[in-house]
């Protein structure tokens, strides 16, 4: 009776040579808990199924690449955070979509510039670019997401794997530290 491959090892056997038997076993391993955990976040277990599918199938065709180092995370950990974008993504769907269509309809019609415009500007003439630079990456990854991604609060609580309340923390912490940067 051979010895179980690690996870790492599964891992490098399906980047490497696209070994089916590596990358059925790290299923095996990883899926039921994969749904388990998103099926909590999400009541639509169609919706949890293609995600995990999507996970699974980006690890195969080597779309999500997993780095194994000194400070390696544990492979539960990367499909996790694989699984939880996807979700996300499968979340907004077209209601964001379709949200995002009307807004950019609203805004051809108006003869102000529009929000991006504005942030350019900022960029262009302002010390924006720096004052982003200067904001610790936690409070980055928080207006990443709620700002330039455009997720809710709750999407980007499971997008970054923190509570909601964490990230209208963050975000109000990192709305003060631009202000008071480009007053």
């Amino acid at each position: 009776m051979s010895t179980p491959q690690s996870d790492g090892e599964l891992l490098r056997a399906i980047a490497a040579a696209g070994d089916r038997r590596a990358f059925e076993e790290l299923y095996r391993r990883y899926a039921p808990w994969l749904t388990a955990r998103l099926r909590s976040r999400c009541a639509d277990a169609g919706v949890v199924d293609d995600v995990v599918q999507e996970t699974f199938l980006a690890v195969w065709r080597g779309s999500a690449r997993y780095r194994e180092d000194g400070d390696a995370e544990d492979a539960a950990g990367w499909l996790w955070r694989i699984g939880s974008r996807r979700l996300v993504d499968a979340l907004r769907g077209d209601g964001a979509r379709g949200r995002l269509r009307q807004a950019l309809a609203r805004l051809r019609h108006r003869d102000e510039a529009s929000a991006e415009e504005r942030v350019l500007a900022g960029v262009e003439h302002g010390d924006l670019a720096g004052a982003l630079v200067r904001l610790s990456p936690e409070l980055r990854a928080v207006l990443q997401a709620t700002v330039v991604d455009g997720l809710t609060t709750r999407e980007a609580a499971v997008l970054l794997g923190i509570p909601a309340g964490t990230v209208k923390t963050r975000a109000m912490r990192a709305r003060k530290q631009l202000r008071e940067a480009l007053a």
